[in-house]
């Protein structure tokens, strides 16, 4: 009888902690993932000068005095692009995305 009590808590141990070793991985990763891209980010605030190029040449349709107010803040440029293009915010950050993806491969 204690043989499959014992059996039993071990049960409801290894099913409780499973989802939290999950969910201790998926956010493990969820931060790398976050802090990768805000490496990046500093980085393009720090060559914005160098980087504006590339951000016209993707989006032709910001001004120069909306590269100066963004001074590489991502917050700032999806704002500018759902502005400029009419396009909702969650397109401006996709387009993003792809055009993060795409300059750190550069």
């Amino acid at each position: 009888m204690r043989s499959i009590a014992i059996l039993a808590a071990c049960a409801v141990v290894s099913l409780t902690a499973a989802p939290l070793v999950a969910q201790a991985q998926s956010t493990t990763t969820t931060t790398t993932i976050k802090s990768d891209a805000n490496t990046m980010w500093e980085k393009i605030k720090g060559s914005w000068t160098q980087t504006k190029g590339a951000v016209k040449e993707q989006w032709g349709k910001l001004t120069d005095d909306d590269l100066m107010e963004i001074q590489g803040r991502r917050d700032q440029l999806v704002g500018k692009i759902q502005v400029r293009y009419g396009i909702s915010h969650e397109q401006a950050e996709a387009q993003v995305s792809g055009w993060e993806h795409k300059y750190k491969s550069m």
